[in-house]
């Protein structure tokens, strides 16, 4: 009889103790109980999925799952897994639909994985504000459930293998701040609904087949800074409401069929842009002056268009440009006019990168040449009309890397000044009217690694 009575009073003794272990551990939490089985047997069906769990070696059932590699949980009880945190980890598999049970998940990052298949449902996540499944091979369309996450900041899908179009209702994620749906096989238009997201800071949606023309309610976007479109089928021209966004620092549309002529007052409505990238596409006309007002600009690349005029001398305050790329279009200068935006260059102190290669550019290299910045890398100017002798005075872009001065009409002798260019990794000078010799100089440039003289009236080597 008083064995029975003691029992349940040792049990006690027992169990009391451990019970007060876990509480008092908090945090720590003991390695058996799992207060949420919901939590615990959603994260064991998704390592279930996974073909290679090296990555998860201490999920078992003999550690907390609060513990287990990349989960992290509530603070108090009952602990719910609040983040999943696995980027890069060399995972295989497909992503298992039963994430969409951890209700309490506000951040998921698989990112840098090779996980396949769909995009699982994950409309339950009314928490979620961070989901990052980039860099995988996930295939399928987006899921138009995903649109129920209305408390999203940040999504990106991008860098996998997607397709059909982007959700219609995208614009019900109205807290998003960034979007990453670049580097997939998305078709369609861009859903107007876009423009209703107000809080957007950046927008990839390049190298995908977008097609269509780009939606006029960007306006509404006033905090936005990048905008990535390049490498789709868009066509039309740039809306005039596009320019009213003056946060914008990053505007990429190179690679499309854009086109019509760019407004006057282009350069007045992005007064803080860093970066423009418009190649590539089909815009005309003539160079908008007001890009005087862009000085801010680090890098403009306006190549493989149709613009036509002269290159206006706008760069006078351009201190920090980098890259100006013109090549592949109709701009004009002659041995008169036209080479007034040399002068202009000459204060661009940060210039690394001209290149003026395929237009309509005549006459002589004009001795302001020599006034470029010394620490200039590139100079190209292929393929031009331009006559008469290269100025020696060339020799002073002692840091160039690459010097191209092919296809055009020039002649004369190559002269000491190739000598001084001792940084020079690649020389074109092939398709002009060189004659003489090739002076000994030429064996000064010992990075030289590419050499073109063909097609020239070359007499030989001297030694």
């Amino acid at each position: 009889m008083w064995q029975s009575k003691l029992l349940p009073k040792l049990a006690m003794l027992i169990v009391l103790p451990l019970l007060l272990l876990c509480y008092a551990a908090g945090n720590v939490h003991c390695s058996t109980i799992h207060e949420n089985s919901e939590d615990f047997h959603s994260l064991l069906d998704f390592k279930k999925g996974i073909t290679d769990t090296t990555a998860l070696s201490n999920w078992t059932s003999n550690t907390h799952f609060c513990r287990w590699n990349g989960v992290n949980c509530t603070l108090t009880r009952p602990y719910r897994v609040t983040e999943l945190l696995l980027p890069g980890k060399n995972l295989t598999g497909q992503i298992s639909s039963s994430l969409g049970n951890l209700t309490y998940l506000n951040t998921l990052v698989l990112t840098n994985n090779s996980f396949h298949g769909p995009i699982p449902l994950l409309n339950k996540l009314l928490n979620l504000t961070y989901l990052s499944l980039g860099g995988n091979l996930l295939q399928g369309a987006i899921p138009d459930a995903l649109t129920n996450c209305s408390n999203l900041v940040a999504l990106d899908l991008a860098k996998n293998n997607l397709t059909g179009v982007i959700p219609p209702r995208i614009g019900f994620l109205t807290k998003l701040e960034s979007l990453f749906l670049n580097g997939n096989s998305l078709s369609g238009v861009i859903p107007p609904g876009l423009g209703n997201i107000t809080d957007l800071s950046v927008i990839a949606l390049s190298q995908n087949q977008l097609n269509g023309s780009i939606p006029t309610k960007f306006w509404r976007m006033p905090n936005i800074a990048l905008l990535y479109m390049f490498e789709n089928n868009l066509s039309g021209g740039i809306p005039q409401t596009l320019f009213n966004l003056s946060s914008l620092r990053q505007l990429s549309l190179e690679g499309n069929t854009l086109g019509n002529t760019l407004p006057s007052n282009f350069g007045n409505a992005l007064p803080n842009i860093q970066f423009l990238y418009l190649g590539g596409n089909m815009f005309e006309g003539n160079i908008p002056a007001s890009l005087a007002n862009a000085s801010g600009l680090i890098d403009l690349d306006l190549s493989s268009n149709m613009f036509t005029g002269q290159i206006p001398s706008i760069f006078v305050n351009f201190s920090v440009l980098s890259t100006l790329n013109l090549e592949e279009n109709m701009l004009e200068a002659s041995d008169t006019t036209g080479w007034e935006f040399f002068d202009a260059l000459t204060n661009c102190s940060s210039l690394k990168v001209l290149s003026l290669a395929g237009n309509n550019l005549q006459g002589v290299v004009p001795n302001s040449v020599a006034n470029l910045p010394t620490n200039l890398t590139y100079l190209i100017m292929g393929g031009n009309h331009l006559s008469g002798t290269v100025p020696a005075s060339i020799g002073k872009l002692n840091s160039l890397i690459h010097l191209a001065l092919d296809g055009n009409n020039l002649t004369g002798t190559i002269d000491e000044w190739i000598g001084k260019l001792t940084n020079l990794q690649r020389l074109d000078l092939q398709s002009n009217s060189f004659v003489g010799i090739i002076p000994p100089s030429i064996g000064q440039l010992t990075r030289l690694k590419n050499l073109y003289l063909a097609e020239n009236q070359f007499t030989g080597f001297t030694t």
